[in-house]
C-alpha cells in the first residue's frame, strides 16, 4: 500500500517530531510516500527541492500514485489543505488526524466533507489506533 502522509512544513513545523512517530507507524501498513514530512532537518521554510514547480509536480504524482492519505492537520497549512482537496477529486481514502485543542477549530472545508474521515485525539496512541482502524476499514 502507499501511504501518502501530509504535515505542515511551511506552515510550522511544531509538530516534526509527531509526525516522524506517526509516519514510522505508518510504514508498518506500507509505503510512506513522504517521508521527508517528518524529517528532523526540515524547517519551516521547506525543501531545497530544485524549484517550487518541481516539489508540485512530485507531490501531485504521489497523490496519484497514492493508495491512501493520511493527514495531520493540527497545524494549519494552505499546502495540506491543497493536498487534502486534490486527494478529495481523485477518490482517494483520507483521513485527517486533529489534536483536540480547546484554543483551535479544524477548518469547516475539513470537518464538513463527507469524504473525509475527521478524528480527533488527545494521545499519540489514539492517533495510531485510528490510523489502524482506517486501514482496516479499507
Amino acid at each position: 500500500m502507499n501511504i501518502y502522509f501530509a504535515g505542515s512544513i511551511r506552515g510550522g513545523r511544531g509538530d516534526k517530531e509527531l509526525y516522524h512517530r506517526l509516519i514510522e507507524h505508518l510504514k508498518t501498513h506500507g509505503q510512506v510516500l513522504t517521508e521527508h514530512v517528518g524529517d528532523h532537518s526540515l524547517t519551516h521554510m521547506g525543501e531545497d527541492g530544485p524549484t517550487s514547480e518541481w516539489i508540485y509536480d512530485r507531490d501531485m504524482a504521489w497523490i496519484q500514485e497514492a493508495d491512501v492519505v493520511v493527514a495531520e492537520v493540527t497545524v494549519p497549512s494552505l499546502g495540506v489543505g491543497y493536498e487534502i482537496a486534490r486527494a478529495e477529486n481523485l477518490g482517494k481514502p483520507i483521513l485527517c488526524l486533529w489534536r483536540n485543542d480547546p484554543n483551535r477549530r479544524l477548518s469547516a472545508m475539513i470537518a464538513g466533507s463527507r469524504k473525509i474521515k475527521n478524528v480527533t485525539y488527545d494521545t499519540f496512541e489514539q492517533a495510531t489506533q485510528a490510523i489502524d482502524q482506517f486501514i482496516k476499514d479499507l
